[in-house]
């Protein structure tokens, strides 16, 4: 019993100092102010949010949350405006780089195994 208190104890502490980063995936969307980014997505604004609602994660960063959410996990809650945003929005450009170059690399791997499968291999 003391030990099942202890784990649960635990558990609930680091619940609540858990902190909402950013999902990288909508790395495109951040700093466009076209409400397109998705719940749990980085944002400089509400106006990048679909929810319109963009919340400080109380490390300097914005993320996208349902307004009933926007005071979990550490959150600010709604209305979080970047002080850094260009800084935000070249370091997005710089993971959707990333990401693309990722994406190409596996895209010529596709081909190149769908055409060793197809016998194009020189045997």
């Amino acid at each position: 019993m003391v030990r099942l208190t202890v784990v649960g104890l635990l558990t609930f502490s680091l619940a609540i100092t858990a902190q909402v980063i950013p999902n990288n995936a909508g790395a495109r969307n951040v700093g466009q102010g076209n409400g397109q980014q998705f719940i749990t997505g980085g944002c400089v604004n509400n106006a990048d949010c679909a929810s319109g609602c963009c919340a400080g994660n109380g490390q300097g960063l914005g993320v996208c949350s349902a307004p009933p959410a926007q005071f979990q996990n550490g959150k600010t809650g709604c209305g979080f405006v970047d002080p850094n945003a260009q800084r935000t929005i070249d370091a997005a450009k710089a993971q959707v780089a990333r990401q693309e170059s990722t994406m190409l690399r596996q895209a010529r791997y596709a081909r190149f195994v769908m055409a060793w499968n197809d016998g194009e291999h020189g045997t």
